[in-house]
């Protein structure tokens, strides 16, 4: 124990400034990778990696193996350059992330205050009115990251967004009500789009997992792009939304509209509400809504 403390205190003895920067700089570093991997299946394939480098590990210094050691030294490279390709869903979006780090997005171009208004008074309004009738909805609206390939997918719209037109598209039974309506400022430019589904980790642990298939085409869009996704539950009538995958759901339409305002329009009263934008998965992680 004695040792053990002389040598504790070595170390400290030998640590200066510049050590203590470098340390904290891998630090933040492995706790960036955590963060971003957290809830995902990487975390579930980053567990199995280690577990198997550990027990290669312990395997070839406990036994003496030759044969195996050898073939465990030359394997490490081959994984290594494997763990990018395993990664690189999360690696992309990380990177895009990282891209995107300090961009404003302007509050709706050169459209006026009251076109901004009345878009997002629209949506809240139209979410509203599906989610008091139970009508299932899912409501994409575009920001930096360009739609195109998930408007290709459904039927062209270009028309003004009001909440009677919302609540037409997701009438049940209507031809555009199974899929996503997507909105690029104040038009809606198309219905019926296909959005990819989510892979994230959260959806296999309660209450999470009882979500159907619009929340998770709702946390799939917001993990491929910068998208916001408003999703009204057909079976609950609950109204969530969705961004950089992650899920606030069970909001009335007050809070609804204030989150969206906060997203879109930086540069009013609300400008201090883009803290959200950089805090986004710290509140968006919360279950209970």
């Amino acid at each position: 124990m004695a040792e053990f403390l002389n040598n504790l205190l070595f170390i400290f003895q030998r640590i200066n400034w510049l050590s203590a920067i470098d340390i904290l700089l891998v630090t933040l570093i492995f706790f960036g990778l955590l963060y971003w991997l957290r809830d995902t299946q990487a975390m579930v394939l980053l567990r199995g990696v280690i577990l198997i480098v550990v027990s290669l590990i312990l395997l070839t210094s406990l036994v003496d193996l030759p044969a195996f050691s050898w073939l465990v030294r030359n394997s490490v490279p081959a994984l290594l350059l494997a763990i990018p390709v395993i990664f690189a869903p999360e690696i992309r979006r990380a990177l895009e992330r990282i891209g995107r780090a300090g961009t404003f997005l302007p509050a709706f171009g050169k459209n006026t205050d009251a076109l901004f208004e009345q878009t997002i008074h629209a949506v809240v309004t139209a979410a509203a009115r599906l989610s008091a009738r139970q009508h299932g909805a899912l409501i994409v609206m575009q920001r930096l990251d360009s739609l195109d390939e998930y408007i290709q997918s459904g039927v062209r719209m270009d028309a003004a967004i009001t909440p009677e037109i919302l609540l037409q598209v997701f009438y049940p039974n209507t031809p555009l009500h199974d899929g996503a309506a997507i909105l690029s400022g104040p038009n809606l430019v198309a219905a019926a789009c296909v959005m990819p589904l989510s892979s994230s980790g959260i959806l296999n642990r309660s209450p999470d997992r009882q979500m159907g298939l619009r929340h998770r085409a709702a946390l799939g869009i917001s993990e491929q792009s910068d998208a916001i996704a408003v999703v009204v539950s057909e079976e609950t009538g609950a109204i969530s939304i969705a961004h950089a995958g992650r899920m606030i759901r069970r909001l009335d339409p007050d809070r609804l509209e204030n989150i969206l305002i906060a997203f879109f329009r930086p540069s009013t009263k609300q400008r201090n509400n883009n803290l959200l934008e950089r805090f986004f998965p710290y509140l968006f992680s919360r279950k209970d809504g």
